[in-house]
């Protein structure tokens, strides 16, 4: 099938308005065709309804995928915008995954009640960024063959992202009087079966 985005339509209609019209013979004829099965439209389809439930998105990256997704989510039913991520919830707060993917790692909301601390591990290869966006705390690192205490302060009021490098213990605690949220960024998604993750204090 050759099919042509509604968009790439409209725009090489203002094209031909303005005189710059693309024209093959007598013609007039929009150059962006993206050619694909049935088969593949299906698969991507159903695989837009899965990505609700395993947070994933789709591979933006390649522009058939990107238009159809947007065609996608315009068709969705009004009731059904949003939908329920799990909430893994303890005395200390909150730890939900966002987003996830096979190549630009995953993106999660930490909620962190006041005077708590979290973490107090390191990672090989795994590394993250940290944006806290409400609330005020600190985020420490040892070198795991160091004694030496880094402390960055980090607050809601002044966004700053926080690297978190590998080989260094990390944790980052609440400072304020109300819940301090953050949002976690790591190159990969989080695999059970390799966690890549070592208990110890900072």
């Amino acid at each position: 099938m050759n099919l042509i985005y509604i968009d790439d339509v409209v725009n090489d209609l203002i094209n031909a308005l303005e005189g710059k019209e693309n024209k093959a013979e007598e013609f007039c004829e929009v150059p962006v065709v993206h050619t694909i099965t049935l088969g593949k439209i299906v698969d991507l389809i159903y695989s837009f309804k899965k990505s609700r439930e395993d947070r994933s998105v789709p591979n933006m990256a390649d522009k058939f995928t990107k238009k159809l997704y947007s065609t996608y989510l315009s068709y969705l039913p009004e009731d059904e915008f949003s939908y329920e991520l799990k909430m893994n919830v303890d005395q200390r707060g909150s730890f939900t995954e966002f987003i996830k993917t096979p190549d630009r790692g995953q993106v999660s909301v930490n909620i962190s009640k006041t005077g708590i601390t979290k973490g107090n591990h390191w990672h090989h290869t795994k590394n993250e960024k940290f944006l806290v966006v409400s609330g005020k705390g600190v985020i420490r690192f040892r070198k795991i063959d160091s004694e030496e205490i880094i402390e960055y302060f980090v607050s809601g009021d002044k966004m700053e992202v926080v690297d978190i490098p590998t080989g260094y213990t990390h944790n980052i605690e609440n400072l304020g009087d109300a819940d301090m949220v953050t949002i976690m960024w790591a190159n990969e998604a989080f695999d059970p079966e390799k966690p890549d993750t070592y208990f110890l204090e900072v």
